[in-house]
């Protein structure tokens, strides 16, 4: 095998997001975090070599990150993925970080979580991976949960795996962050970056992810309490809170394909109705309905226009049928294909519906046709 061991979830239509571990760790640290995202992402798992499923030799001793990362790439290439979201914690971090500099064309986000730009120097590493090929695992994997989690917490499939990682690789693994230092190189970043801390971190303090924040253009920093080095496990609900803020479906993303769909005009009366009632509906319907369903790529706007007049005959709803009349027309339906939906409603949703979409539409288009004659004229 000369692939990474991988689990995949989530439609295959649906953006790819590449979720990378921690040293000593399996993609089993994903384990509360990656069902909440694969709904709205095919989300794609690995393991480090040695780790988990992943088979050992893929590193050699002295092995650097860029190794790490080139292995990520030919997992991605060997499942047709060209760009991807990614997230990774400490090294699975390190990883990332590497790909927005040095590959930013395959990478659309980034979020590195408990990572570093850099790791304490390299004495540290270089003594543990000596003493890893000197004694094997055991010994670490006894203090594990001191080093990832806070008091009285620990989570035993991931101890399991640190303690049956190989020791080999592990080794190749602590090698890539002894050398890893891309400090200098932050603000060449150009991926939308967010940066997760765990407050209680010892391994990679907050202030190790401020100093990337500080110098990635527009990154922004999470702090959370409570949590230690591995937050994905510690904290799952706040990680997921963080990154689904982060990701592509998101406010701002909606935002502009409502803009596009619905006109500036409509939005801004609608955002001017807002109140503090309403906030969270109007956040709701452009994160999840604008954001994830009218971008995913599987069907054209205009497909989704034809599906969501069908669908507002069927129930009724004129006012929001006359909205998404205007809609299909921004979407590049003519008149005659919007009256060639509504006749199949007829057939589908009953004569007396079709009969009352035809003639909220047909207000419609005629207020389209009186205005550009004005304009004409």
């Amino acid at each position: 095998m000369t692939l990474l061991h991988h689990r995949a979830d989530g439609p295959a239509s649906a953006p790819p997001l590449l979720l990378g571990p921690s040293l000593g760790t399996s993609y089993a640290l994903w384990d509360a975090v990656a069902p909440e995202l694969s709904p709205t992402h095919r989300v794609i798992r690995w393991d480090l070599p040695g780790h988990g499923g992943s088979p050992a030799g893929l590193l050699s001793p002295k092995a650097t990150v860029a190794d790490l990362a080139g292995l990520v790439l030919t997992l991605a290439d060997s499942l047709g993925i060209e760009r991807f979201a990614y997230a990774g914690v400490s090294l699975g971090g390190a990883v990332g970080l590497h790909l927005a500099v040095h590959h930013p064309e395959r990478v659309t986000s980034l979020a590195a979580i408990c990572s570093s730009a850099h790791f304490g120097g390299s004495a540290p590493w270089e003594e543990r991976a000596e003493r890893v090929r000197r004694e094997g695992l055991a010994g670490l994997a006894d203090t594990a949960d001191a080093r990832w989690f806070t008091t009285g917490f620990t989570v035993p499939r991931l101890v399991r795996d640190h303690r049956e990682a190989d020791p080999v690789s592990y080794a190749a693994c602590c090698d890539a962050l002894a050398a890893f230092d891309l400090r200098d190189l932050l603000d060449r970043i150009t991926a939308p970056t967010l940066l997760v801390a765990g407050r209680e971190d010892p391994a990679t303090p907050p202030a190790h992810l401020r100093e990337i924040a500080d110098a990635v253009p527009g990154a922004a920093l999470v702090e959370i309490p409570g949590a230690s080095h591995l937050a994905p496990a510690e904290r799952p609900e706040a990680v997921l809170t963080a990154l689904r803020a982060h990701l592509g479906g998101d406010g701002r993303r909606g935002m502009a394909v409502r803009r596009e769909v619905l006109g500036d005009a409509h939005v801004d009366r609608a955002q001017a109705r807002q109140t503090a009632f309403t906030a969270r509906f109007q956040d709701f319907i452009t994160r999840y309905a604008w954001g994830e369903i009218w971008t995913d790529p599987t069907l054209s706007r205009r497909e989704r226009s034809m599906i969501t007049l069908t669908a507002l005959v069927a129930h009724g709803h004129h006012e929001e049928l006359a909205m998404h009349v205007r809609a299909a027309r921004r979407n590049g339906l003519t008149p005659d294909e919007i009256g060639a939906v509504l006749l199949q409603t007829a057939v589908y949703c009953g004569v007396p519906a079709a009969n009352a979409a035809f003639a909220v539409a047909q207000r419609v288009l005629s207020e389209k046709s009186d205005a550009d004659a004005g304009t004409a004229g």
